[in-house]
């Protein structure tokens, strides 16, 4: 039996991480095992405290846990520090890390070759949190965050210089890069943008992936380039790897499997 990781959340039926994690752990010939587990909504601290008692080595951390992942920590990274959510957790130590930033920069830049300056950031939960701040250091001009309610864009804005909040009814069409972070793909929603915010010449990037998203589906038919988070997923997963293991995996060859390139 390999070193033992896994994803938490609720749902996590539908991830792709134990493929992405089998893939690394070959190429980078690791023994390790990797599963999902989906704890009660009212359950993330024993589900941890189970699988760490268990022998389990690590944890990523997903929807709608990641928050309350980063109060359970003893230590943590900058940027998770700057984000208030973990989405790693290195169960030896109580450390907690946030890799989505870095993964979704990643996935931006390398991946798809894309050059960004006036960002749309849509929601202000755990998954927008972990990217306001790689987006700015990675030389967005401005990231500007809207959600339903404001006075939550507002303050997760107010931790990052060159961030501002904004309600949906405010937004304008100036924007070349719109993410959505919001959990309403899974709900088969899409954000209530105002016309002209997605067209083209926008990239429109759901973080959702495995799915045409309702906003995929808006954003295409106004004419903007689309992209779902698959990209992100492999990124993140790749830097929590290291962090666990020591061993940074390429990505490019696995997403390409996952994308059947």
């Amino acid at each position: 039996m390999g070193d033992r990781y896994a994803l938490v959340g609720n749902p996590v039926a539908h991830s792709k991480s134990p493929v992405i994690h089998a893939a690394f752990a070959r190429a980078t010939s690791q023994d390790v095992e990797y599963d999902l587990i989906e704890a009660p909504l009212d359950g993330f601290a024993a589900t941890v405290e189970r699988f760490r008692a268990g022998g389990g080595r690590g944890l990523n951390v997903t929807l709608p846990f990641k928050q309350e992942a980063f109060r359970l920590c003893s230590g943590v990274s900058a940027r998770a520090r700057i984000a208030q959510a973990v989405n790693t957790l290195v169960l030896e130590t109580g450390f907690g890390d946030n890799t989505d930033g870095i993964g979704l920069v990643h996935d931006l830049s390398r991946n798809l070759n894309y050059k960004f300056s006036n960002v749309l950031l849509l929601g202000a939960g755990g998954a927008a949190q972990g990217v306001v701040g790689a987006l700015l250091e990675a030389g967005a001009a401005r990231v500007v965050i809207a959600n339903r309610t404001v006075s939550k864009a507002q303050a997760l804005a107010a931790r990052f210089p060159g961030a501002s909040a904004c309600d949906y009814d405010g937004l304008e069409a100036q924007f070349d890069l719109v993410i959505n972070a919001t959990s309403a793909g899974l709900a088969d929603e899409a954000p209530p943008l105002p016309p002209g915010v997605l067209r083209s010449g926008v990239l429109a990037y759901d973080m959702v992936y495995g799915r045409e998203t309702p906003f995929l589906t808006a954003a295409r038919r106004a004419g903007a380039r689309t992209c779902d988070g698959l990209g992100m997923l492999v990124e993140q997963a790749a830097e929590s790897f290291f962090l666990w293991r020591g061993v940074r995996p390429q990505t490019r060859p696995v997403l390409e499997k996952l994308r059947g390139a």
